[in-house]
Formats: C-alpha cells, sequence, structure tokens
C-alpha cells in the first residue's frame, strides 16, 4: 500500500539524517530557536500517537503517559508541556528510550494503516507525514547550529553535499504589471495558510532570476553596510548594534581570510557559493545598499516559474497574514499555522535540506526577521 510506504520512507528518513551524530549529540540545545535532535525524534512520533493512534486505532496502548508532557511542542489543546527552553534539560528519557518509542508508533502505525481509513483520517496521516518533512528540515538547522557552535567545529559528515554554487547567468527579469492569481490550486497535499487562492494586482517590476552569492555580500561587508544605519530598519539595527553583528551566522575571520562552518567543518568561503544563513533584517539591509529591495511573496509567486529556486529560502517584504477567507480547522489542528500570523515574515522556495517532493511555489514558510538559523538567502527585486 502506498500510504505505508510512504509513512515507512519519511519515518526512515528522520532516523538517517541523524545517523552521523553521536550521542551526546542528540541533547544539546544551545539557544531557545534550536530543539534537541532527540526532541525532534520524540515530537514527530508523538504526532503520530496523539492525533491518530490514540483516538482512532482500537486497543492502542500509549507506551508513556508522560511523553505527552514531553514531546508536546505548542498544542495548547493537548494540555500542559515542557517549556521550549527546558527542551535541552530532558537528559531523559534517553536516546534509546525515545528511539525504542518511535519504533512502538511505527510499528501500531503500519497496523493501523493497513485499515480501512476515512478521508478525515487519511488526511491526518499526510499531514503527519508533512509535518515530520518540516522537522526533517529543522533537523539539518538544529544539527547544523548544535555543530557550528561547538567550538571545535566538528563535520557533521564528509560525504554531506557541499555548499550550493549559483549556476545561472545573471538577469533581471520584467513582470508585466497586472492581475495575478496567488494561492496553491492543485489536488494535492497543501497547508492551510496556502488556502484561498486569490487575485492581486501587481505593479511592473523587475526581479533577478538568481540569489546573492557570498562575493556579492562580502563586497556589502567591505563598503561598511554593518556600520552604516542607512540601509537598516530600525529594529535591525538595534539588533546589529545589541548582538555586535558584523556577519553572516558562521563567518568567521581567520587570519585575513573568511571561513564558513560547513557541513564538513570550517572551510574557507567559496566566493561563487549562494549565500545563506542571514536574517530578514540582513537581507533588506543589503538589499538597501545595492538601491534594490526584496520581492513581495506575491511578487515571487508570480514570477517563480521563470527561475530556478530551491537552493535557499527567500526572504520576502511580506509579513506573515492570512489569505482571504482563512478559517481555522477545529481542535488541536487548528493551532498549527494560523496563531503564528503575526510579527513574523514570508519566505518562499525552498532549500538544500528540504526534504524531496515537499516543496511548492504556493509554500509560505516563516521566521521572526532576527532569525538566520535556517537556509535563508535573497533574491532582489525592484
Amino acid at each position: 500500500m502506498q500510504l505505508i510506504n510512504d509513512f515507512k520512507t519519511v519515518r526512515q528518513r528522520t532516523i538517517q539524517i541523524c545517523a552521523p551524530l553521536k550521542t551526546e549529540d542528540y541533547v544539546v540545545q544551545p539557544v531557545v530557536d534550536v530543539s534537541p535532535p532527540k526532541w525532534h525524534l520524540g515530537h514527530t512520533t508523538w504526532f503520530f500517537e496523539t492525533f491518530l493512534l490514540q483516538p482512532y486505532a482500537k486497543d492502542y496502548t500509549i507506551y508513556d503517559a508522560d511523553y505527552n508532557f514531553v514531546f508536546n511542542s505548542y498544542y495548547e489543546t493537548i494540555g500542559a508541556r515542557v517549556i521550549r527552553t527546558d527542551r535541552g534539560n530532558l537528559s531523559r528519557p534517553a536516546v534509546e528510550d525515545v528511539l525504542r518509542y518511535r519504533e512502538h508508533v511505527d510499528a501500531a502505525m503500519e497496523r493501523f494503516l493497513r485499515q480501512p481509513l476515512s478521508e478525515e483520517i487519511m488526511a491526518l496521516v499526510i499531514l503527519g507525514l508533512n509535518h515530520e518533512e518540516q522537522h526533517q528540515e529543522l533537523l539539518y538547522t538544529d544539527i547544523k547550529y548544535i555543530l557550528g557552535h561547538n567550538p571545535l567545529f566538528p563535520a557533521y559528515s564528509s560525504t554531506a553535499a557541499p555548499q550550493v554554487a549559483a549556476t545561472d547567468t545573471p538577469a533581471m527579469l520584467s513582470v508585466k504589471e497586472g492581475i495575478y492569481e496567488i494561492g496553491y490550486h492543485d489536488k494535492g497535499f497543501c497547508f492551510d495558510n496556502e488556502l484561498g487562492r486569490h487575485k492581486v494586482y501587481l505593479q511592473h517590476y523587475t526581479i533577478s532570476n538568481v540569489l546573492v552569492t557570498n562575493q556579492e555580500y562580502t563586497a556589502f561587508i567591505h563598503a561598511g553596510g554593518y556600520s552604516n544605519f542607512r540601509y537598516w530598519h530600525a529594529e535591525g539595527w538595534d539588533w546589529v548594534k545589541n548582538n555586535q553583528i558584523t556577519a553572516p551566522l558562521y563567518w568567521y575571520q581567520v587570519n585575513g581570510q573568511w571561513m564558513h562552518y560547513t557541513w564538513q567543518g570550517l572551510q574557507p568561503l567559496d566566493p561563487e557559493g549562494i549565500l545563506c544563513h542571514i536574517s530578514f533584517y540582513e537581507a533588506a539591509a543589503f538589499a538597501a545598499w545595492k538601491e534594490m529591495r526584496l520581492p513581495t511573496e506575491f511578487e515571487w509567486e508570480a514570477a517563480a516559474a521563470q527561475f530556478n529556486w530551491g537552493a535557499r529560502w527567500e526572504w520576502t517584504e511580506s509579513a506573515y497574514l492570512p489569505y482571504p477567507g482563512f478559517i481555522k480547522a477545529p481542535g488541536a489542528i487548528g493551532e498549527y499555522n494560523g496563531k503564528f500570523m503575526v510579527n513574523q515574515m514570508v519566505l518562499r522556495g525552498a532549500s538544500e535540506v528540504t526534504s524531496p517532493g515537499h516543496s511548492r511555489i504556493s509554500y509560505r514558510n516563516f521566521f521572526h526577521p532576527h532569525l538566520r538559523w535556517q537556509f535563508t538567502g535573497i533574491r532582489l527585486a525592484r
């Protein structure tokens, strides 16, 4: 059965992502935004147990009643949970216990998926798979942050793919003014924040067919970009000063040479590599320095078919807001996206660590403007 195969594939990929880790790596939480890999393994398992097995699987036995408190992320409907900042304090359950938890739930899910399922339950299974794929990307970003802030800069894997380099000849693509339809319109899966397909009017604009490279951003640094308030939003300028930001995340000056942390450890910066790990504040400041701007999410979607995307999550000028007619689903599932539609910016595209088949033009990612541990980059517009 295809759904069982999809379930096995997704669940196994999560384990494969963690395969290069040492046991000690599974429990580290350097900052609040980074969750320990062990917690991701448990949380994605908890999702299937809580939303599918407990309410719908006959005679299912809960693995451990305390795990609801440990692995609930932000679902107020489900009950109390460990404070996000305390996830790194969870020395117990041990990694081996969490892996046994996964085995318990996986076996129960495979039995459950062999039964006739309603459309509602099928939709929950597919949501669970997409939820785990989101956490697979978070696993990559969190693992990189954990290892990239280890003073020894250990490699994640010597065989991991190198940083993506730009290949297309740079050009500014012209997009005519007019009315464009925005939002998901296919028959497959999408998240609720993509629904509500609607028309928007766009003025004529141009948009780059390539992402900004390390070399281009280095020029911004050397031109004093981090020391000139004129390029920055007021909040971004405060962020630069308060946190003493002088370069993108994982960039270091070593004996006059730019180095950066990669999957292979600390390496010389590739000038032709596509810029990565920057905040919205930095993206907007660089665009201002170039006398350009970031595209809105609507401009990005209207033009996306004309350029290659998927190497980086691309910051847009758009605040994360609901589309017309957006409705939260009832119960805990309604907490998935809607309650985060404030004080965040939309990113479009995908990244080199996005799970296979998980990206689409209408996908709306979102983060607070100061965050940069995700694989984020810049596409310019005018």
